[in-house]
């Protein structure tokens, strides 16, 4: 698509305040596709004035009407799906099959389902005597980040909508075009004027004047932990919501009695679907001290077939830190199996796909998210040992546990401080919650619980 030079913002696009723009890069080949506006906290200003005025009327508008639109929105990304992933593809580097699959389908289907939500939540009921409302929080600033660029948009901005809720989007300054097209299916949708607005624009920036602005409700924040731990200071000074979706160091536990091999070949795949660049990603593997051996030969030969298979990351800055932690896991005394620090091409942000053995628990790659192609195998020597090392991080954001029988995969997932564990390779549902334990986040996204971050209550005694 071609960039737009200017801010969606009240149902049209308008110029920036300001004349400085992002150069918005194609990671495979480094070369740039497009500018956006570089917006300022006077372009933020200006939406948050167009989504507070817009926020009456789509507040008082039926379930059923808002329903429709966030049905109509689904329409046109299905009807866009080809241009979305091509976008996306193009400025996150991810191969287009994923992006058509992943990066386009998930935030259709999860578009669809705020829209059923929407038409079917109820949001009025009798408690006694007491009838109780669930009511928009009111305006949203919502800012996303740039590793699954329309999917986060998607389950922030639908969610907030079903709930009369308004909206800013600060989308992330490496992904800008895949927001500007989301910009262009809200208005074919029939979204009312100032009901979404987007600010492109540095997180620093534009980001930090839409968390501080006084007239913002709540702030919807995906992104690092660093990040979400500034926003979340800003907000609870102002006495304002959150909801934070940040960073994870998710395990993948393989008891002794499950299969092996498609333990690893998941796992394997897990890591290095979108480049590794995925907060939920199972980037510590845990065997068996007796199965450890056979597990590091079967993730060394699954990684090694990925080779050209995976994309760039996002940018030379994240190539960089992605390298380096491979260094840093040399250094530390862990033994590369696969891959390595070395980029696999001349050009373009590439990194190879990564497995470390001989990882200990307290290592620098065992404890923080590297966001990369990089996986470490560590070994326990009984339940009490992998349940140890498994909530042995300030993270607790998802995981996945493998038994031979699911009530005992069950049993030990039960114990995981982490808000999503897949049990055996379970599916992606996009109407269950997700979200974290401990410094991974505060709030749900996705089904009900998503949308219940948008709502407060309101009680009338009788």
């Amino acid at each position: 698509m071609k960039a737009h030079d200017g801010m969606y913002i009240d149902g049209a696009w308008r110029p920036a305040v300001g004349a400085d723009t992002i150069e918005v890069v194609n990671p495979v080949d480094e070369q740039v596709i497009g500018r956006v506006p570089a917006g300022t906290a006077e372009d933020v200003d200006i939406a948050v004035r167009a989504a507070r005025a817009a926020l009456p009327g789509w507040a008082a508008t039926p379930p059923a009407e808002r329903a429709a639109r966030l049905t109509a929105l689904r329409d046109v990304l299905v009807a866009r799906k080809d241009e979305i992933a091509e976008t996306v593809t193009a400025e996150l580097g991810a191969p287009l099959p994923f992006s058509q699959m992943v990066h386009a389908g998930v935030p259709i289907a999860v578009a669809g389902s705020y829209a059923e939500l929407a038409a079917t939540h109820a949001f009025e009921e009798k408690v006694g005597n007491s009838t109780v409302y669930q009511e928009p929080v009111g305006v949203v600033g919502a800012i996303t980040p740039w590793n699954y660029p329309l999917h986060q948009i998607v389950a922030k901005v639908a969610p907030a909508l079903a709930a009369g809720c308004t909206v800013v989007l600060k989308p992330a300054e490496d992904t800008p075009l895949t927001a500007q097209l989301f910009a262009e299916a809200v208005a074919e949708a029939g979204v009312p004027a100032g009901v979404f607005n987007l600010v492109t624009g540095l997180g620093p920036v534009a980001g930090q004047a839409l968390a501080e602005h006084p007239n913002v409700d709540l702030v919807s924040f995906t992104g690092s932990t660093a990040v979400g731990k500034r926003i979340g200071a800003t907000a609870g000074a102002a006495i304002k919501r959150v909801a934070l979706e940040l960073g994870g160091k998710s395990a993948n536990v393989v008891l002794p009695s499950a299969d092996l091999a498609k333990a690893v070949s998941v796992g394997v795949a897990n890591v290095m679907s979108n480049s590794g660049q995925t907060c939920s990603a199972w980037t510590r593997m845990l065997v068996h001290t007796a199965r450890y051996d056979e597990a590091v030969e079967l993730a060394a030969a699954a990684a090694a077939k990925y080779g050209d298979r995976i994309g760039p990351v996002v940018n030379a800055k994240q190539q960089a830190r992605v390298r380096g932690y491979i260094e840093k896991g040399v250094a530390e005394g862990a033994r590369i199996v696969a891959g390595g620090p070395e980029s696999p091409r001349d050009q373009g942000y590439f990194v190879s796909p990564t497995v470390f053995a001989d990882v200990t628990p307290d290592m620098t790659i065992a404890q923080e998210e590297i966001f990369g192609p990089v996986l470490s195998i560590i070994r326990y020597e009984d339940e009490a040992d992998a349940l140890r090392i498994a909530n042995g991080t300030v993270y607790g954001l998802a995981g996945a546990v493998w038994a031979g029988d699911e009530a005992e995969a069950i049993a030990f997932a039960r114990r995981l401080d982490t808000g999503q564990v897949d049990i055996n390779g379970g599916r992606f549902n996009p109407v269950a919650p997700f979200g974290g334990y401990k410094q991974s986040g505060v709030g749900r996204e996705l089904g009900s619980h998503g949308l219940s971050e948008y709502l407060q209550t309101k009680s009338l005694q009788f």
